[in-house]
């Protein structure tokens, strides 16, 4: 793929077991956006650019998503893996400390990262996700209900993945309509093409099953090993003004447990806010990062 996001040039790491892609532009210090699921770093296409002006920006695709290698095992589609990666890619870049801002499977990945990796963090932002362990281990008959593919997709291979199979797009787009008052029309054209992309192809739709296996057998006890732990560095939680995560919680609240200091924002829009509210996001990551402590 190429052009992914507007201005910046596209590149692949060879991160010690995966291929990472990305895509960088920009100077000033780093800016890490982790895209989530069942999206690819395209997703940031109307965000991206509005922070090359004053930081380094750097997107990749999560292993196992894009144009990343797909691994095969539940085991190497953790957060602790996936956040690895990610920590290497940047560190070969020159980038030993960085912001990291996630969305969906990207926060949860990037709250791991700073978790196993806490020195390389300046900030951290977390899109639109109450802790993993917090949201599997008190679920919420609303939650289970809006987020039921937290359950399908983990089930056993080859069940979800055949059923998908019959027809990715009708699937993979019923996910990015589900979570709050969503329409195609709303999402990049480009961007939607680059994520049919990779619905279609099997070993990307086993990869991200294999992602929700690995949250409930693996990632869920990593992150109660850690219930007693704070992420030290400054961090903004924000959410979807009109998703479920706000219908069903109060989405910062869930965070004082874990980030010892930390703001929260809401933004009009569903889940997938950044792509509904471009221009929102970008000013609120902006004004986050260009000073992100109290």
């Amino acid at each position: 793929m190429t052009n992914t996001i507007p201005g910046f040039s596209d590149h692949v790491f060879e991160a010690p077991d995966a291929q990472i892609a990305y895509s960088r532009a920009g100077s000033g210090p780093a800016v890490l956006l982790l895209h989530g699921f069942p999206q690819t770093r395209a997703m940031w296409r109307g965000v991206a650019p509005g922070l090359t002006e004053s930081f380094t920006v750097v997107a990749p695709d999560l292993r196992g998503y894009g144009d990343s290698s797909k691994p095969d095992s539940v085991q190497a589609m953790s957060f602790r893996n996936m956040a690895a990666d990610q920590v290497a890619l940047m560190l070969s870049l020159g980038f030993e400390r960085f912001h990291v801002v996630g969305h969906d499977r990207g926060a949860r990945t990037a709250h791991r990262m700073v978790l196993d990796h806490p020195d390389v963090a300046l900030s951290l932002t977390v899109m639109d996700i109450v802790p993993t362990h917090l949201l599997l281990d008190q679920l919420t008959q609303r939650v289970a209900r809006d987020y039921y593919h937290w359950f399908f997709l983990a089930q056993p291979a080859p069940f979800p993945e055949t059923l998908i199979g019959h027809d990715p797009d009708l699937y993979f787009e019923r996910c990015l309509l589900g979570w709050g008052k969503a329409t195609l029309t709303q999402f990049d054209a480009q961007a939607l093409d680059a994520y049919r992309k990779v619905w279609r192809d099997p070993r990307a739709i086993h990869s991200m099953c294999n992602d929700y296996r690995a949250a409930i057998e693996i990632d869920f006890h990593h992150d109660g090993a850690d219930l007693s732990r704070k992420v030290l560095c400054p961090s903004l939680v924000l959410f979807g003004a009109d998703g479920p995560m706000a219908a069903t919680y109060d989405v910062a609240e869930t965070w004082a447990e874990r980030l010892a200091v930390y703001r929260a924002q809401g933004i009009d829009g569903g889940h997938f806010f950044p792509d509904q509210n471009p221009e929102k996001t970008v000013e609120a990551l902006s004004g986050f990062l260009l000073k992100p402590g109290p």
